[in-house]
């Protein structure tokens, strides 16, 4: 399993992306703080993962990640949600650290989608697998 990291400008991890092969779907790792920036090279990466490896669904994880990321909702909604819909993404399974301030951006995001793709917000991985294998199976 191939797993891609990208590095902020100070050198710090932000997040990893990996194909789960026998779940197939594309796994993101959000972690620490990221910038605007960082959130427009990052979700780029995960959409050419979603392309490369032709799946209908994602995993992304915010547990471990901090503060919020409001400034990039709109960018995310105007060009990433349209990308990824066009790319083929029907499930998107985010979990959220309810406890975080990352999880009002997330519920932001969750409002923007509007049926371009089915997103669900998640409290724990469990869950949010759970969900993303029933909408394989149906």
């Amino acid at each position: 399993m191939k797993v891609h990291e990208l590095t902020s400008s100070t050198g710090k991890t932000f997040l990893t992306i990996h194909y789960d092969e026998h779940n197939r779907w594309v796994y993101n790792d959000w972690i620490g703080y990221v910038s605007p920036e960082n959130v427009k090279q990052g979700s780029l990466a995960v959409l050419e993962a979603i392309k490369q490896h032709k799946t209908a669904c994602g995993l992304n994880d915010n547990r471990s990640l901090v503060g919020r990321w409001d400034e990039s909702v709109e960018w995310i909604e105007q060009v990433w949600i349209p990308l990824a819909a066009e790319a083929g993404l029907k499930y998107y399974a985010h979990v959220a650290n309810e406890n975080a301030f990352a999880a009002a951006s997330s519920a932001d995001m969750l409002n923007r989608v509007r049926g371009r793709f089915e997103m669900r917000i998640f409290k724990d991985m469990d869950g949010a697998r759970d969900w993303l294998t029933a909408c394989q199976q149906s």
